[in-house]
C-alpha cells in the first residue's frame, strides 16, 4: 500500500483531526526509528506505514477497546505485509510483542500524546520550543499527560534506546513535520 492511499484511508475512517494528527506523528517517529536502526529505505517505508495505520479502526473501536487492532488487521489483511499487521496487533496487545517493529510501535504510540501535551502547556503552544530536558522533567509529574503510559514509553529500552535518546528522536521527528500534525 502506498503512503497516499494509506493516508486517504486514515482520513476517511478517522474523523477526529487530533487522532489523524496522532497517526501521522506515530508515522514520523516510526520512520525516524527505522532510520536510526539503519534499515533500508523499503523498511523505513514499512515502519512508517505501520505507524500511520496503527489506529485505523479507532473511529469504530474507540468505545470498544477489546476490538481495537483486530478490526484494523481485518481491514489490512492482504493489503500490507504481515509484519505490519502483527505490529498493529501487538501495539493493541492483541498479539505478542516480538519484532523490533512491534517494540518500536508499542513505545512510539503513547509518546506522541506526551510530546503534544508538552507543547500545548506552553504559552506559545509551539512544538518547536519544546526541549528534551522539559520532557524529562515532565516525565516525573504523574498528573501530566496522564494517558501517556510512562511504562509503555519506557519499553524504548527494549529497542536499545535510553529514555532521553528516545524522547529526543521522537521530538525531532515530530518537530520536522509539525505542520502535518497540527502545529503551524
Amino acid at each position: 500500500m502506498e503512503r497516499a492511499a494509506a493516508f486517504a484511508e486514515v482520513r476517511e475512517r478517522i474523523k477526529a483531526d487530533n487522532l489523524v494528527n496522532h497517526s501521522v506523528a506515530v508515522e514520523c517517529i516510526m520512520a525516524a526509528l527505522a532510520h536510526r536502526f539503519g534499515l533500508p529505505e523499503a523498511d523505513v517505508e514499512r515502519w512508517a506505514l505501520a505507524g500511520l495505520l496503527h489506529d485505523l479502526d479507532y473511529g469504530e473501536t474507540g468505545e470498544d477497546p477489546s476490538r481495537h487492532g483486530l478490526v484494523t488487521a481485518e481491514l489490512l489483511d492482504g493489503r500490507v505485509d504481515a509484519d505490519i499487521v502483527h505490529a498493529i496487533l501487538a501495539h493493541a496487545e492483541k498479539a505478542p510483542i516480538e519484532s523490533l517493529m512491534d517494540r518500536a510501535l508499542y513505545a512510539a504510540d503513547p509518546t506522541t500524546g506526551f510530546i503534544v501535551a508538552a507543547a500545548l502547556v506552553r504559552p506559545d503552544k509551539d512544538i518547536h520550543a519544546v526541549q528534551v530536558k522539559s520532557l524529562l522533567k515532565r516525565w516525573k509529574e504523574k498528573a501530566f499527560a496522564r494517558g501517556a503510559s510512562r511504562e509503555q514509553m519506557d519499553t524504548c529500552s527494549d529497542i536499545g534506546l535510553t529514555r532521553e535518546e528516545f524522547l529526543a528522536l521522537s521530538l525531532a521527528a515530530m518537530q520536522a513535520r509539525a505542520a502535518e500534525i497540527g502545529f503551524a
